[in-house]
């Protein structure tokens, strides 16, 4: 089953990574991300694991651009 993943959701965790890589985590911006992971998967009906694990794969460890 595919994990479906909402563009607000991806905007959120490319913040929180930015954040991460410069050392400038704020506690609001992993409060925010958390938050939207959980409303999320409850509101897709998706396990809450497997949507923060889907995300954090596809904006920390992106697929590389199919090339023809």
């Amino acid at each position: 089953m595919a994990i479906e993943l909402s563009d607000e959701l991806i905007q959120l965790e490319e913040m929180a990574w930015t954040e991460i890589q410069a050392k400038e985590l704020t506690m609001e911006t992993a409060v925010a991300v958390q938050a939207a992971i959980t409303a999320h998967a409850e509101a897709t009906e998706q396990p809450r694991y497997d949507v923060e694990k889907e995300l954090k794969k596809r904006v920390r460890h992106p697929e590389p651009p199919a090339t023809d």
